[in-house]
């Protein structure tokens, strides 16, 4: 079986967000898969999907300061017509990346206890986000 939707994620302020509720609630056959894999697209080139800590808040929290200083807005960019936050945007999705593969097993994806799917919102607007997520299996 294959199946393939778009999911477009709520707007969010920038940071990082656990967007694995927001996807499941929308993917509408992961029920039907019994063994297969589910993979997710971001059609965005200014934020990234990453797999991480589901639980403590203070984790995406620290992960945001880390970027903030590792690829600051205030470096002498020469991309920097679309905003001062534009640049460093694209070096964080490039950096983090901006898909994912996952296991599915009996309608559920294979997520370990702690982890989670997030969205990187490396702008400061940057609007609601579309993902394609694409499933594959049995």
């Amino acid at each position: 079986m294959w199946y393939q939707q778009t999911i477009t994620l709520s707007p969010k302020p920038r940071g990082f967000h656990l967007v694995t509720d927001e996807i499941l609630d929308e993917l509408r056959r992961l029920n039907d898969v019994q063994m297969g894999q589910l993979h997710l697209l971001l059609q965005h080139t200014s934020a990234s999907l990453t797999l991480n800590e589901n639980c403590d808040p203070t984790v995406r929290s620290d992960m945001e300061q880390h970027f903030l200083r590792t690829v600051p807005e205030s470096a002498a960019w020469q991309h920097d017509y679309e905003g001062a936050d534009d640049m460093p945007a694209h070096v964080k999705a490039s950096l983090l990346g901006v898909s994912l593969l996952l296991p599915v097993s009996r309608g559920q994806l294979m997520l370990g206890t702690w982890q989670g799917i997030w969205l990187g919102e490396h702008r400061i607007h940057g609007g609601a986000r579309r993902i394609v997520a694409t499933l594959q299996g049995e």
